[in-house]
């Protein structure tokens, strides 16, 4: 029986477990205060471009500006669809553009960055300005893949956006699909809206903390219920899965035993051995 375990209940930090039966077989961690960039959408300035390295230098409000090589830019950047394009002629200094954080900033280096953006659903990538994207997760084999790309080709995606499917998405009904399309382009159209409100740079979209991150990605079948040790936690995982996956609302419970959550599965004793040298 594969179960999430959410403890909460330390305030410097929160742990998510994935276990089936009595053994782990995914852990994260994340701790407080740690301001994590990753997956972040940002209005950004362009505050350098630079033709020897082909990318260019862009101001997104953090103190390390990120680094753009011409690779990441998206087709509405290039100027000629069919030959080499230079970094000079497909940006400016000073130009207002949408990105998003790939990598996080390590020591004197920025963070590596891209204007091809990426929208996490629980069944869906959406690449809203990447038509030449999309596909079926490697790991749906046989059978089960050709019934979803059948799908798939049902789907309504705009004709300039692109569409991964992924793992979970496995054997979902077309219903399901169109639910997690939908969700993911009001939640395009608001970044766009958003893009319209101020002057570089500021944050649009912040990714999801690990509790919505991993209800996102690891929530499927498989998967017979979720516990989680507080309140606050608890609320916002109904919340987020109610609006992003109504159907599995039922799976998320509050734990409330005398026994540590963490003790109760035996994991701590589990994360013990794992960082033993």
């Amino acid at each position: 029986m594969k179960r999430m375990l959410i403890n909460a209940t330390q305030p410097e930090e929160l742990r998510v477990a994935l276990v089936d039966g009595q053994s782990i077989y995914d852990f994260d961690i994340e701790q407080s205060g740690q301001e994590r960039k990753k997956s972040n959408i940002y209005k950004a300035r362009v505050s350098r471009v630079e033709k020897s390295l082909e990318a260019a230098f862009i101001d997104f409000g953090s103190e390390k500006h990120g680094f753009l090589p011409i690779k990441e830019l998206a087709p509405s950047f290039l100027k000629s669809k069919q030959g080499k394009n230079s970094i000079n002629d497909c940006l400016s200094q000073g130009q207002e553009i949408i990105i998003q954080v790939e990598k996080e900033e390590r020591g004197t280096k920025g963070a590596a960055i891209s204007t091809f953006i990426s929208l996490p659903g629980h069944y869906l990538v959406l690449m809203p300005n990447n038509p030449e994207s999309g596909g079926i997760s490697k790991s749906i084999e046989g059978k089960a893949r050709d019934e979803m790309r059948d799908k798939m080709r049902q789907l309504d995606i705009p004709k300039d956006m692109g569409a991964i499917l992924r793992t979970a998405g496995e054997g979902v009904s077309l219903e399901e699909l169109k639910w997690d399309l939908d969700y993911l382009l009001n939640l395009w159209d608001a970044i766009q809206e958003a893009n319209q409100l101020r002057k570089a740079p500021f944050l649009i979209y912040k990714e999801n903390d690990l509790v919505s991150r991993s209800l996102r990605d690891f929530l499927r079948e498989d998967i017979t219920e979720v516990l989680i040790d507080t309140d606050d936690a608890y609320e916002k995982a109904y919340d987020f899965t109610s609006k992003l996956m109504p159907d599995f609302e039922e799976k998320i419970k509050r734990y409330d035993e005398a026994i540590p959550l963490f003790t109760r599965y035996q994991i701590e004793s589990q994360i013990e051995t794992a960082y033993q040298r």
